[in-house]
């Protein structure tokens, strides 16, 4: 199975470049997702963490 494979791989033209367009659009991906987190208000992923954490009277209503 794997001989197929790699055969088939092979015979590919171009598929050299598939790996490295993986590589570029992941750490793209990360590198966006930190600059979003370090950009973020604090004040409102404070907020939004402590959402699990408030027990008001509408959710006491539903159990």
């Amino acid at each position: 199975m794997l001989k197929f494979v790699k055969h088939h791989m092979e015979t590919i033209a171009g598929i050299e470049v598939f790996p490295l367009i993986s590589l570029i659009i992941f750490f793209v991906f990360f590198l966006g997702l930190f600059i979003y987190v370090l950009r973020s208000n604090r004040k409102q992923i404070d907020e939004i963490s402590r959402i699990p954490l408030n027990i008001n009277d509408e959710s006491d209503e539903l159990l």
